[in-house]
């Protein structure tokens, strides 16, 4: 029974450590998911003069979760209830945030990023937009290198981890 039981220890630390390193590995994915939605965004905005909720569901039926969600539930939010759009964006982060492996850095350049969403002519919006992928760049170049760097060992830390939680409970 002791034998089952260290077993279990070990898998379960094993397991939550490898979660961790999938949260790791999918931060710069759902940051790369996170510029094409804004680059595509600004395209069907500024060229295609796409009114904002439409833009916001074709763009959500173009990208993979968590992310899509997020364009979803603004487009919703746009169309259900006429919330203005820094506060259709906002209470669409805060439905999304759980779901994602963003921290808060990437948090507020996002919340900054809806402040001015639909609120400036177009060469403004365009700036805004270029300053929030320049923001998103330097948050995905230090999530890979932080992938690189502790991926691994996350994974190690937790088999190691329930390793020593049996050797220290035996």
């Amino acid at each position: 029974m002791k034998w089952l039981g260290a077993i279990l220890v070990i898998l379960a630390c094993t397991w939550i450590g490898f979660e961790a390193a999938k949260r790791m590995s999918d931060r710069p994915k759902q940051l790369r998911q996170l510029k094409v939605g804004i680059q595509a965004l600004e395209a069907e905005m500024l060229y295609g003069l796409t009114p904002l909720a439409e833009a916001s569901i074709h763009l959500s039926k173009q990208l993979a979760y968590p992310i899509n969600h997020l364009f979803e539930h603004f487009a919703h939010k746009l169309e259900s209830k006429g919330e203005s759009a820094h506060i259709a964006w906002e209470q669409s982060l805060e439905e999304v945030w759980q779901s994602t492996s963003l921290l808060k850095g990437e948090r507020e350049v996002l919340s900054q990023f809806g402040q001015t969403l639909g609120q400036q002519d177009r060469d403004q919006q365009q700036k805004q937009i270029k300053l929030t992928m320049v923001h998103l760049d330097r948050e995905e170049a230090e999530a890979k290198e932080n992938q690189l760097r502790y991926e691994k060992m996350l994974k190690s830390l937790g088999f190691l981890g329930g390793l020593l939680i049996v050797i220290l409970m035996l």
